[in-house]
């Protein structure tokens, strides 16, 4: 059986859910800070657990946190049909990033229930632990795991800021599973995520359907100088490394224009030690973010910024160590999956184009090992990764709308008011 066009989820029982999803961790801004791992992340993890037993799913969760909420087939041996996303967010994280994944995949369940609509292949709806990485780096480290590409051992003993470790606070969480870490098989992924950008938005196309995610390569860099008096120090006898921070900046900036039109660089954490008003900084410590669509040019980028760091630590009369955190390769979405979006969203008539995620999402990582796709809904003024992260429910709704439908061409409709 092939689903009807005219087949459509709750547009206002998905918004509502957002929305009480969003209470957790509100912020005065109207956004949402519920770092992984905390208090308000159990909470989260609570209520959507709740929703999925009341929705007749089994839920199982894994040695890293990540919950799996079944909804059996009508051949309960075959791999499931996963869909879903995160909830954890940024210190000033807004509703919809990585939330609208996981609660469209509820309202997926929720509408086949409603009409009844049973599938030959299992449903699973994934909710993965750590997908922002602003608490424990790197991100995405439960689906690295589930992947084969993080070992177990050392994601569990990644340390936040504070130096707590990421195994004991899932365990004081009460989210520590006894499920292996992947290892099984998977039918199809489709992960519903806001575009975290302006293009749809602005060309006024309702559906991104995503063919490929950019690489990416994080770097932590450490510069050591001499904290100093700020008075007495001449300039001439200075090992300032906060000038050296300044000049990584520029050449991070630099790097990203000299690889366009595709490349982001960017230095989004800057740590200073002392940190005092009339001391000469000793130490820094500062981190660079490279994505781009071609594996070389993320090469060249890496090339360009290890040679323009010596000499920058060699001018400043600093010295500069260079650890990298993360690297991602350019990672293409398998194509029978993207057809079910495209056919999805052809059914539905919504307007549509075709994209490349800048950003990394744990649909990413499975696509290693299993054939996975991507949607795209768009988000007001492309701001994410903030309290004013903002979308419209018509957009919620149709890419929930296609979600439902790709996920009926896979996992195979047999009986019901489809």
């Amino acid at each position: 059986m092939t689903a009807d066009s005219n087949l459509r989820i709750d547009g206002k029982r998905l918004w509502d859910s957002l929305m009480d999803m969003a209470k957790i961790g509100a912020t005065p801004k109207g956004g949402v800070n519920r770092l992984t791992l905390t208090d308000l992340d159990r909470q989260s993890r609570d209520l959507f657990g709740d929703w999925c037993r009341k929705a007749g799913c089994s839920i199982s969760i894994d040695r890293m946190g990540s919950m799996f909420a079944r909804r059996a087939g009508a051949d309960d041996s075959l791999p499931p049909v996963l869909i879903g996303s995160h909830l954890d967010t940024q210190p000033t994280g807004g509703k919809f990033d990585g939330a609208l994944g996981v609660m469209a995949a509820l309202e997926v369940v929720r509408s086949l229930n409603d009409l009844d609509i049973k599938t030959r292949h299992p449903i699973e709806i994934c909710m993965w632990t750590n997908e922002e990485g602003s608490r424990f780096a790197p991100a995405m480290i439960a689906s690295g795991v589930f992947a084969g590409v993080i070992p177990l051992d050392e994601a569990l003993a990644t340390r936040d800021p504070e130096g707590k470790v990421f195994g004991e606070e899932l365990n004081r969480i009460g989210y520590s599973g006894p499920e292996k870490v992947g290892g099984r098989p998977i039918h199809a992924l489709f992960e519903l995520h806001i575009e975290q950008g302006p293009i749809l938005e602005e060309e006024g196309i309702e559906i991104g359907i995503v063919t490929a995610a950019n690489g990416q390569k994080w770097y932590e860099i450490t510069l050591t100088g001499v904290e100093s008096h700020a008075g007495p120090t001449p300039m001439n006898r200075r090992k300032d490394a906060l000038l050296g921070a300044s000049r990584i900046v520029e050449l991070v900036n630099k790097i990203g224009h000299d690889h366009d039109p595709s490349a982001c660089a960017t230095c989004g954490m800057v740590e200073v030690y002392p940190n005092s008003r009339n001391v000469i900084p000793g130490s820094i410590f500062i981190t660079v973010d490279f994505r781009h669509p071609d594996g070389d040019k993320l090469i060249s980028m890496d090339k360009a910024l290890r040679k323009g760091l010596e000499e920058i630590a060699a001018r400043t009369g600093v010295t500069a160590e260079i650890k990298m955190v993360a690297d991602f390769p350019p990672q293409p979405f398998e194509a029978s999956c993207v057809t079910a979006v495209r056919n999805a969203a052809s059914k539905l008539g919504y307007t549509t184009r075709d994209i490349t995620s800048g950003a990394g999402h744990d649909a990413v990582y499975v696509a290693r090992i299993a054939p996975a796709a991507m949607i795209f809904t768009p988000c007001i003024d492309g701001i994410s990764h903030n309290e004013a992260e903002d979308m419209t429910p018509e957009w919620a709704a149709a890419g929930t709308d296609v979600l439902l439908h790709a996920v009926l061409e896979k996992a195979e409709v047999v009986s019901g008011k489809a």
